[in-house]
């Protein structure tokens, strides 16, 4: 499974493409303008980015042109412009692939798979001598013995692991794991799936070491030892 930012202001077209993908079993959120997808770019860590050209508050180019400023995440364009030119400046401005409109969604799903098997390294396992969490196959053990979480325990894990070296802020996880799905819940539903999950990974859960707390901002995923 990969976590892909979807940008499309044709929101049919966006929640078609949408579907189409999580069919693979990918994460996809989707954002219908250039603000709502830097503030998504900030807050995840995605493994790739599909991206409208037009958009209603300014350019998927000049988007690109940001986001590449602080990571090489691959990004795929989607537009009706086909044009040479348009095409080679997509590619210049740091693009990866160029699907033109229309296009079938299997196609699509086909590009998709292709970029993420170019650039997504094969290790999706990170583990140390206590716990070993596969991320491709969405599994978890703790010294070896498989670990159940629920699919939103899993969710907020697999945020924080994928932003590991960052601090992830409540209102972050908030969005990342309910809002985006339509989903509104108050702050003291996050701290009790935080302290469900201390209770399933942690060796000493009123002591630690994965899923830490920084005062006065959120939460971090520890170092692996």
């Amino acid at each position: 499974m990969a976590q892909l930012l979807l940008v499309e202001d044709d929101v049919l077209l966006g929640e078609g493409v949408k579907s189409a993908l999580e069919q693979d079993g990918h994460a996809v959120a989707l954002a219908h303008n250039a603000a709502q997808a830097q503030k998504l770019w900030q807050a995840v860590r995605f493994d790739l980015c599909l991206l409208d050209i037009r958009l209603p508050d300014g350019s998927g180019l000049d988007l690109c042109a940001g986001f590449r400023q602080t990571r090489d995440t691959p990004i795929i364009f989607l537009t009706a412009n086909d044009a040479d030119e348009d095409v080679v400046r997509g590619f210049r401005m740091g693009g990866d692939d160029y699907v033109t409109k229309p296009f079938a969604p299997e196609v699509l799903r086909q590009r998709v798979l292709a970029v993420l098997r170019r650039t997504r390294g094969t290790a999706q396992i990170v583990r140390d001598q206590e716990l070993e969490i596969d991320l491709e196959r969405q599994t978890v053990r703790r010294q070896g013995e498989p670990i159940r979480l629920t699919a939103t325990e899993w969710k907020l894990l697999e945020r924080m692991v994928r932003s590991r070296g960052r601090v992830l802020t409540r209102t972050m996880l908030l969005e990342q794991i309910w809002d985006v799905e339509g989903s509104f819940v108050d702050e003291n539903t996050l701290s009790v799936h935080i302290r469900r999950l201390r209770q399933k990974l942690e060796p000493d859960p009123h002591n630690p070491r994965y899923i830490v707390t920084v005062f006065g901002l959120g939460y971090t995923f520890g170092e692996m030892l």
